[in-house]
């Protein structure tokens, strides 16, 4: 049975992952026929937004903690992942990919990553193993990839020009469609930063997942 590793932001689209990217996610591998882990940062969030408003909350979370939310209570931090132990490695979106896995809402085209995000990350660079960045994660993939990795947002031109500074080469994409960066074994999909329902982002999202099982065959 293929084993993926899946990293998440925290709970929530403002201020962690995207609940139902990730859940939508996990469906597809499961019907796939593999099996997922997941990971987080244990760190604390960049902030805490009321969902109900999108206002800030006066208070701190954890991103890990926030993220078990999502995976049912099982979860490690993501310093324990190593890319030996999986198939692949895919990241739903949500803000979290660029407020809690890095810092690209604030810094953009300056941005970081989390160190421990980063090194687990890099792994499955070096080992060539598929990956899958979906939403805004993709954000972060030249930090992972370098200069000429290949990727997409769908059609965000702001995003796609920080992207592009950062080194990595942004191509438009539908809602519904996937962007293949075959030699880095990548793949991503706009989600939610184009659809408008659960249905337009379930199009991408099941592509995205459909296509890393391919590739670890």
């Amino acid at each position: 049975m293929k084993k993926i590793a899946l990293v998440l932001s925290g709970c929530g689209v403002f201020d962690g992952s995207e609940i139902q990217e990730a859940v939508l996610t996990m469906l597809h591998i499961a019907k796939a026929g593999a099996s997922y882990e997941c990971f987080a940062p244990d760190i604390p969030q960049m902030h805490v937004l009321d969902h109900t408003t999108g206002e800030e909350m006066q208070e701190t979370r954890n991103v890990m903690i926030e993220a078990s939310r999502i995976s049912r209570g099982n979860i490690k931090p993501v310093s324990q992942l190593h890319a030996k132990d999986f198939d692949a490695v895919i990241l739903p979106g949500g803000f979290g990919a660029a407020k809690n896995l890095s810092d690209f809402a604030v810094n953009g085209a300056k941005c970081e990553v989390d160190a421990s995000t980063l090194n687990a990350l890099k792994e499955f660079s070096t080992l060539k193993k598929p990956a899958g960045y979906m939403c805004i994660a993709p954000a972060i993939v030249a930090h992972v990839y370098g200069s000429g990795s290949k990727v997409t947002i769908g059609n965000d031109s702001e995003t796609a020009s920080a992207i592009e500074q950062m080194g990595a080469s942004h191509c438009e994409c539908a809602v519904d469609d996937i962007s293949y960066d075959e030699a880095n074994n990548l793949v991503t999909t706009p989600a939610y930063m184009l659809a408008n329902s659960i249905s337009e982002a379930d199009a991408g999202i099941s592509k995205l997942v459909n296509k890393v099982m391919q590739l670890c065959a």
